[in-house]
């Protein structure tokens, strides 16, 4: 199977059904024009499969890192992106957290046991002076000396309250932390993740990460508001998580988006004039160049209200 980007292709009648996902103040439209086929494959176990045309045993193909399986990353990457953006609504009542080893730390089971510790602590040290309780999305990044990063976003019931950084690393106890708000970012949930698979072009000469990579020019905003131009490489860092690695925890009360079908007509009376933030058609091509799939995404930036 290929996957193509091509011309924009929306649903041609108002009263066709398209998907909706509510993320916040995110709102994603998808319209999929499927062209049904066959599935030539019997499974028989996690390694082996039947191709049905020929009779013959085959062996599945199975990744050694996530760069390896792009469906599956792009799923991961997405699914957090939804997560944030369905909690944080109001940057104002967000601080967001890295969390970095003094040591070259690279276990990852260890990882995730030193954040439930610091968690532990957090939610006293908020309770003890009186702040509300938050909830947390945290996330893992790999570095190219092989350690590993946490970035924890804290949202807060309403404006969140100033913590010291120096609070957090006596909390945290195992290295350097860096405490920021997220003010003036449009699409936090995008602004967020990209920071998981992109990486700056210097860290991905030190990994040794640039044969045949998109490289691109962004502009960034550091922890004084101050912008600049950095080259990147897109999805470099992605290489760097273990096959099968969790990206990604939420504590329990964090909110999963509203998935929904309605009508194309439905959609344009909600949307109004607004214009979408982003859009793509993807057509998807068998083998032979035969079209079976074409999905068109919408996405908009709109306060909520019911439907």
């Amino acid at each position: 199977m290929n996957i193509d980007r091509t011309e924009n292709i929306r649903p041609s009648t108002l009263d066709t059904f398209v998907t909706v996902k509510k993320c916040g103040n995110m709102i994603e439209v998808r319209y999929m024009r499927y062209m049904p086929s066959g599935c030539y494959i019997n499974k028989l176990d996690k390694d082996y499969y039947v191709d049905k045309r020929t009779g013959e045993i085959k062996e599945f193909q199975h990744n050694e890192s996530r760069i390896s399986d792009k469906a599956s990353v792009a799923q991961s990457l997405a699914r957090l992106r939804d997560l944030i953006n369905c909690n944080l609504t109001n940057p104002n009542n967000a601080l967001w957290i890295t969390l970095t080893y003094a040591e070259n730390m690279t276990d990852t089971v260890r990882l995730y046991e030193d954040y439930r510790r610091f968690w532990q602590r957090f939610c006293y040290f908020l309770k003890k002076r009186g702040y509300p309780k938050a909830e947390c999305i945290i996330a893992a990044e790999p570095q190219a000396r092989g350690a590993w990063h946490l970035h924890c976003l804290f949202c807060f019931p309403k404006k969140s309250p100033f913590i010291a950084n120096d609070d957090i690393a006596r909390i945290w106890r195992n290295g350097f932390t860096k405490t920021r708000r997220l003010t003036g970012i449009d699409n936090i949930g995008l602004y967020l993740t990209c920071y998981l698979g992109d990486m700056e072009l210097t860290e991905s000469l030190k990994a040794g990460i640039t044969k045949g990579r998109n490289i691109r020019e962004v502009e960034i905003t550091d922890e004084t508001g101050k912008k600049e131009r950095k080259a990147i490489i897109k999805g470099a860092r992605l290489a760097m998580y273990p096959a099968n690695f969790k990206m990604y925890r939420t504590s329990r009360k964090i909110r999963r988006p509203i998935i929904f079908k309605t009508t194309e007509g439905k959609v344009q009376e909600f949307i109004g004039n607004t214009l979408p933030t982003y859009e793509k058609t993807i057509s998807i091509t068998d083998e032979a160049g035969e079209v079976k799939n074409i999905i068109n995404y919408r996405q908009y930036n709109k306060a909520m209200k019911e439907w």
